[in-house]
């Protein structure tokens, strides 16, 4: 990697340090000695790319915590894995959030995707109710908050319902009309994977680009444009692309070709003149670790609803730090898992941007209480204990999936 580039890299993960205010146990004061009894599932009707998994686990003490389980791409199947880890944890101290790492590995290890989504969703539960029985804001059981602003970048991809470059261009119009600085598009989408045939390739090639030059002529020069391929290309079409992307000044290049094998992503990272990003499928510190030491990327992006959990969110960020690279969550999801990131990477050096899911429904921020509060661009985090944040049933109940 250039020295030039390397110091834009580290100037993406520069941010104020600032120690938020805590209200921790007091000295001799006895931890509440809560176990876990039942878990519930909410499950939110969103549209045709998915819908919302909510996840509530409930203690002996009547403290509960949310978690998010959505986007597993079946939902039954983690709905029976949410299902057989809530009756490990039963009992279980709400302290059990590595026991439970260790009790579900082998499952998701061999299940995948849908067993470690409901793993983490369950993880996500337990740390809310920590904080919450406690009396102090998750974040500060990760270490404490250095982040003072969340930043956060629109991904207009879910909401953008005509597949065009004026389709794409009127919803980045919208994301910076709600005072977003970043917009991001996957404008490959509707290319078949594994396309081969060389005019079909540049068709949808200059289609996808012709998206997010409209896009950049939309939010204008000074704000950042991020572009998802979703791995819809093979080497040498890769390199192709993002030499064909260099005039619209990305902020970063996300999974240009599929994350095996890697070194394919590495040569695409090699030749790349913008930072590259990815991860946001690999489960745990163990996936993550071949993929930082193959240098695949420049920023890894660890979704908190597949990568395990919270911990191993934290575990994955420290892992990228070593390696002198950047933490940004993938999440384009509900509040809750945004909420689950956000107390976790505002405890990291190395966190620049995280993922946010713009458009998709207008009643969004209700399903928390209180709302999910944007301001400028980035997530208010709040200081209540816990995620500082419940489950809105009312609004839950009226999306409620039939």
């Amino acid at each position: 990697m250039s020295i030039s580039r390397r110091l834009v890299l580290q100037g993406l993960a520069l941010a104020p340090l600032s120690r938020a205010a805590a209200s921790p146990v007091c000295a001799g004061e006895k931890l509440p000695a809560h176990t876990v009894e039942d878990a519930e599932v909410f499950r939110v009707r969103v549209n045709k790319r998915g819908n919302w998994t909510i996840v509530r686990l409930k203690t002996s003490g009547g403290v509960t915590g949310i978690g998010d389980a959505s986007q597993s791409f079946n939902d039954d199947q983690t709905l029976v894995y949410v299902k057989q880890f809530a009756g490990l944890l039963r009992g279980q101290s709400i302290f059990a959030a590595e026991w439970l790492r260790k009790a579900t590995a082998a499952t998701v290890a061999a299940q995948g995707r849908a067993a470690a989504m409901a793993a983490s969703a369950l993880e996500q539960c337990l740390w809310d109710i920590q904080g919450k029985a406690i009396g102090v804001p998750t974040h500060d059981l990760f270490g404490g908050r250095i982040q003072e602003r969340i930043r956060m970048y629109a991904n207009i991809n879910r909401s953008t319902e005509e597949r065009t470059p004026e389709g794409f261009a009127r919803m980045a119009e919208k994301a910076v009309g709600a005072s977003f600085d970043a917009v991001k598009l996957a404008p490959f989408d509707e290319m078949p994977e594994g396309l081969t045939e060389e005019a079909e390739v540049e068709r949808f090639t200059a289609r996808g680009i012709a998206c997010a030059r409209a896009v950049r002529q939309t939010i204008g020069p000074k704000r950042d444009l991020l572009v998802d391929v979703h791995s819809r290309m093979d080497l040498e079409d890769g390199l192709d692309l993002v030499r064909r992307f260099e005039p619209l000044k990305l902020y970063w290049i996300e999974e240009v070709t599929p994350a095996k094998p890697i070194e394919n992503l590495a040569q695409i990272n090699q030749a790349a003149r913008m930072p590259t990003a990815g991860g946001e499928s690999i489960y745990g510190v163990r996936g993550f670790y071949p993929y930082i030491k193959g240098e695949a990327v420049d920023i890894v992006m660890p979704d908190v609803k597949v990568c395990g959990g919270m911990i191993e969110l934290k575990k994955i960020a420290g892992l990228a730090e070593g390696a002198g690279l950047i933490a940004s969550p993938h999440g384009p999801a509900s509040p809750v898992g945004n909420l689950a990131a956000a107390h976790v990477i505002a405890t990291v050096t190395n966190f620049n941007i995280l993922e946010f899911s713009y458009g998709e429904v207008p009643w969004r921020a209700e399903l928390l209480d209180p709302p999910e509060e944007v301001v400028d661009s980035a997530l208010v985090l709040s200081n209540r204990p816990g995620l500082g944040h419940d489950l809105n049933e009312k609004t839950a109940a009226k999306y409620a999936v039939s």
